[in-house]
């Protein structure tokens, strides 16, 4: 019997699931390099990061941009970098997902016309467009348009690949950054599907789709989940989503064919349940959450990519992303979870989880679709409320130790970890170098380029905007014209307008009796009266392109709890906007969440721009994923207190806000 041959007993092994690193930083050249690396250790995908300048329609030498560009994912400002960005690498043999949303028709105009150029047939060309804009207005904040003209985009993006595109998934429902927001399993299979349902209706309504191929469109919907450490759960979690799924399309669409109504799902695990306390725990962590996508046969993930153990430190390197690649060929290859089939048919423990789940999921989508939709649950501000309260819920168990994270909450006494002894070398740094170089590529592209032809594509571009022409066709022009990812997002907001989600704090529930937060409130009390004021304010700022506002909100609540009186504007300010708001609300302290890398550059700026304004006696802190040395320069520069993912303890962060304006004012 060959080696990988199976016992006759066994049925014949499972192929193995897709198996990518989510892959992108500092330019397009040394992702590409990235990539050939991966390639070549046995990747059998590509997953591409954008950067937040791409993710929310911006060029590299916008004002927003600053400090941002090549820090979570690739600049691709235009067709050269996406040229450049999968050179020599044959897109017609390739599968390739793109984590892009707002922009995800003018991503896949850049990746058609590169594939186009390679030789390629676009009917052969596989791969994925994240292109679910619902989550970003719930979580990740990379959202441009208002929310009926984004669905508008998705739907022209799947009417154009359901002709042109046929092995493509021109949709990916995402709710991997729900559960990071908070959802609990339930909301986040009902939240998910409900965005389905939108963006099926909102195709079945355009008209670009004959009645008899909605089958077809549903067959190319794919999800894209989370899988947290309680793993059991997870099986149960994936379990319910294919029951529903499956319910949905064949009672609400009629899909007929059970083939195409077969639940398809891709995954990441975690990211932010990641510790930068005895960080080396991670890897459990890390192998526990891949099982809950992967033991369960009849709803195995169909393509996996896992983070770092040292994404709550920062940026990982290439060997930190071989490290986990290694983990899923370890499992694929060297264990028998592939020869076997399901593993829970049958037990009444999964059966009864799954049905709990189904139940509670179907509850949150019926909910939902009573108020009308998606949409409306978004514009409400239902949806977030719901996921600030149940995050809020999390931290609370996690504080009052009824959820034990190990090494953070118990179990802190630690050896000094070997994998952290390299202090900055244990990640991979940026060089600011990269986004100079960016700003000087995209003004040379725009000299290089035929100007006429790209104000024809621009016009052409508003004026089906303004009609219900699809927009693909023109998109492709602007491709090809030479135009930008600003010019291009710019030219529909002209149109379409900006929107700013709402921020779900002000139906968010508070700690209520939480013992631990009396002696606070009174210490922030006794400040007030002490200071003169009514109350203390804190202005809790996010600065550029981050729109990971979790933290941010979760201390947001937890200081209105304790009594201070909170000014929270959202995401995506300027350093302009952030030092107005400090000065107009004449607020005792300034807090800034940077999770994107660009703090060196963001926090320095607001830093300057209040001793500008004359407020330089302000105290500044600052919250997020920040190295050890590049906490020891903000500190340096001015910075009263710099908080990490290891500063876990909503009342003692507030307690030591408390602090902060106590010493700015002498108050001892």
């Amino acid at each position: 019997m060959g080696e990988n041959a199976s016992p006759g007993w066994l049925p014949e092994r499972d192929r193995p699931w897709v198996m990518r690193t989510y892959a992108g930083h500092s330019s397009a050249a040394a992702t590409n390099a990235l990539f050939r690396r991966n390639l070549a250790k046995g990747q059998t995908g590509l997953s591409v990061a954008f950067d937040l300048p791409t993710q929310t329609g911006y060029d590299p030498d916008h004002e927003l941009a600053a400090g941002e560009v090549g820090r979570v994912g690739v600049p691709v400002a235009h067709l050269g970098d996406m040229r450049t960005l999968f050179e020599g690498l044959p897109l017609a043999g390739m599968n390739t997902s793109m984590t892009i949303n707002a922009p995800a028709m003018w991503l896949l105009g850049l990746y058609a016309t590169v594939a186009t150029e390679q030789g390629a047939e676009l009917a052969r060309c596989a791969g994925t467009t994240q292109n679910d804009i619902i989550k970003e207005y719930l979580s990740r904040g990379t959202h441009i348009f208002p929310p009926a003209a984004s669905l508008r985009l998705t739907a022209d993006v799947i009417a154009y690949a359901l002709r042109e595109m046929p092995r493509w998934n021109p949709v990916n429902i995402c709710s991997y950054h729900l559960q990071e927001a908070g959802a609990t399993p339930v909301q986040e299979v009902g939240f998910a599907l409900a965005t389905a349902v939108a963006v099926l209706d909102a195709v079945r309504d355009s008209g670009q789709v004959p009645a008899e191929r909605l089958g077809d469109v549903v067959q190319r919907v794919s999800f894209f989940v989370n899988a947290g450490v309680r793993f059991v759960e997870e099986i149960a979690k994936m379990r319910a989503f294919g029951a529903l799924w499956d319910e949905i399309t064949h009672d609400r669409y009629g899909v007929a064919e059970e083939k195409q109504r077969r639940f398809r799902y891709g995954v990441q695990v975690n990211s932010l349940g990641l510790t930068e306390a005895q960080p080396e725990n991670n890897i459990q962590r890390i192998v526990l959450e891949m099982l809950g996508v992967t033991l369960s046969r009849d709803a195995r993930a169909r393509a996996v990519q896992l983070p770092a153990w040292n994404e709550a430190l920062g940026l990982p390197r290439p060997w930190d992303q071989q490290w986990s690649l290694r983990m899923q060929q370890v499992l694929a290859y060297e264990s028998d979870l592939l020869e076997h089939p399901d593993l829970f048919e049958g037990s009444h423990v999964m059966t009864a989880l799954v049905d709990d789940i189904v139940a509670g999921a179907r509850l949150e989508l019926e909910q939902v679709l009573e108020m009308g939709g998606v949409v409306a649950a978004v514009e409400t501000g239902y949806l977030k409320s719901a996921l600030v309260a149940s995050l809020a819920d999390r931290r609370r168990r996690i504080e009052a130790g009824a959820d034990v994270v190990v090494g953070v909450n118990r179990f802190t006494e630690t050896e000094a970890s070997p994998l952290t002894a390299a202090g900055a070398g244990a990640i991979e740094r940026v060089d600011p170098a990269v986004e100079a170089a960016a700003v000087d590529g995209v003004r040379e592209w725009r000299a290089g380029r035929d100007a006429v032809a790209v104000r024809s594509a621009l016009a052409r571009l508003r004026a089906d905007a303004a009609t219900t022409t699809n927009l693909m066709i023109a998109t492709l022009e602007c491709v090809r014209a030479g135009v930008t990812t600003g010019e291009w997002a710019g030219a529909l907001r002209q149109v379409f307008g900006e929107y700013r989600a709402p921020t779900g704090l002000s139906a968010a529930v508070g700690s209520g009796g939480d013992a631990g937060l009396a002696a606070v409130r009174e210490r922030v009390a006794a400040t007030a009266r002490e200071l003169g004021s009514g109350r203390l304010r804190l202005l809790v700022g996010k600065p550029g392109l981050d729109g990971h506002s979790n933290g941010a909100e979760q201390i947001a609540v937890r200081a209105r709890d304790a009594g201070f009186e909170v000014v929270y504007q959202g995401i995506r300010l300027t350093v302009a906007q952030i030092v107005a708001a400090a000065v107009e609300e004449d607020v005792d302290l300034v807090g800034l969440s940077v999770l994107s890398g660009s703090h060196l550059a963001a926090v320095p700026a607001v830093l300057d721009g209040l001793r500008a304004a004359g407020r330089a006696d302000l105290p500044v802190v600052v919250g997020g994923i920040i190295p050890a040395r590049d906490a020891e320069a903000l500190l340096a520069a001015g910075v009263a207190r710099v908080f990490t993912p290891k500063d876990f303890a909503l009342n003692n962060i507030i307690d030591e806000l408390v602090t902060v304006i106590r010493q700015s004012n002498n108050l001892g």
